[in-house]
């Protein structure tokens, strides 16, 4: 598909849940940066595994557990070349971004980075992005720095190469905020990381599906992400490692699958990727999962980048002539989210209110308490678009809101 050719109403019609009525009004969803919406073919396959083939994976050769280890592993592939990682066996899967990152920080962090050690990560990370290396760095005295953020909402480069010291051993950074929608120059980082031997970690988890993720052309040591902001099921995302490095890291579960052998002298694990995949895994998931980076790669990143910008261009004019909003963030490089204030009006009341026009959008901190308190705030409402929304939803909301205003 291109872009010429691009009508947001033939992708509209692949989500059943975009015709649903909210307090008699159509739905219209700006909550995309929690979720996505789920287009039909992720909600069939995942139907499709549990009606025709459920059956655990790795471990029969019956019919039925070998079609679900296909597609379970076809799903593995996919992703490899989504962010086009060297191997398969640089994909792990995991429930998701949050326990990605957890996977690095008790694996990775845990056995390579020692006492008197410093990790930086910066003022707008998601509590995903805080909470597990507080948690580390708590446990094995190592020292935790943040990058400044400027009130546009841009990250501070200058401060960032300030804090690098021969102690700092470890970036984890956000590559676009789930907040302010500001991509971060993570390439210009990685490289300033690489001259001074700082292993790299991506958040991923608000930029994939937006743009192209290339993880070799990064050169980011591990990428972590959710299937669920990608228009595929919760409970699914994937850690991005560099082989080499997986293979010095000790498995992050004990039990089922990441083994090799067991006895009771002594445990020999898995090869990669299977070491660090402990359990039964969510397999319909994954392979829904399947489904909707199908559903990406046909429409085409590019395309997606292309029309996501106009939609925010237009967002961004139509947001101005609104009066009483204050935008919280304003990076020049940024994606369609929009966290904003109104004076005079709570943003809770604002959620509730624009709910009963059928409008859904998010409030409270975001996960983001302290860059909240950088900006002196206890909340805001945010709007977050996506693929399937238009600018006639725009529209409306702006509508709307001016008359709640008034």
């Amino acid at each position: 598909m291109s872009i010429k050719s691009f009508n947001p109403n033939r992708i509209r019609n692949k989500f059943p849940i975009l015709n649903k009525k909210i307090n008699n009004n159509q739905l219209v969803y700006f909550d995309n940066a929690a979720t996505t919406q789920k287009p039909i073919q992720v909600i069939e396959s995942i139907n499709k595994y549990y009606s025709e083939y459920n059956a655990n994976i790795h471990r029969g050769i019956h019919t039925l557990a070998e079609k679900a280890t296909q597609e379970y592993e076809k799903t593995r592939k996919t992703v490899s070349k989504f962010i086009n990682s060297r191997s398969e066996k640089e994909v792990i899967f995991t429930r998701g971004t949050t326990e990605g990152i957890n996977l690095i920080a008790s694996s990775f962090v845990k056995n390579f980075i020692k006492k008197g050690d410093e990790i930086i990560i910066s003022e707008m990370e998601h509590h995903s992005n805080i909470v597990p290396w507080q948690m580390i760095c708590e446990e094995n005295e190592i020292i935790l720095k943040t990058i400044n953020v400027f009130e546009n909402g841009e990250i501070d480069l200058d401060n960032f190469k300030e804090l690098i010291s021969n102690k700092t051993k470890f970036l984890s950074i956000v590559h676009t905020s789930n907040t302010l929608g500001t991509v971060n120059p993570i390439k210009e980082m990685i490289e300033i990381c690489k001259k001074n031997n700082i292993i790299t970690m991506i958040d991923g988890a608000q930029a994939s599906a937006h743009s192209k993720i290339d993880v070799q052309d990064l050169n980011c040591d591990f990428f972590v992400l959710s299937a669920h902001k990608m228009y595929g099921p919760t409970g699914v995302g994937i850690v991005y490692g560099k082989e080499e490095i997986l293979e010095k890291m000790p498995p992050y579960m004990g039990g089922g699958e990441m083994i090799k052998d067991v006895n009771f002298k002594k445990t020999t694990y898995n090869e990669l990727p299977y070491k660090f995949e402990a359990g039964t895994p969510n397999i319909g998931d994954v392979i829904g999962f399947n489904e909707a980076l199908s559903f990406i790669n046909n429409i085409g990143l590019d395309n997606i980048s292309l029309y996501e910008k106009e939609l925010k261009n237009y967002a961004s004019n139509s947001f101005n002539e609104i009066e009483g909003i204050n935008i919280i963030g304003n990076s020049k490089n940024k994606i369609g989210i929009f966290s904003f204030t109104v004076d005079k009006i709570h943003y809770y009341d604002l959620g509730l209110l624009l709910d009963s026009k059928g409008i859904a959008i998010r409030t409270g901190h975001h996960c983001t308490q302290p860059l909240m308190d950088k900006f002196n705030l206890e909340g805001t409402a945010r709007v977050s678009l996506a693929i399937y929304n238009t600018k006639n939803e725009i529209d409306y909301f702006v509508e709307k809101l001016k008359q709640l205003i008034n």
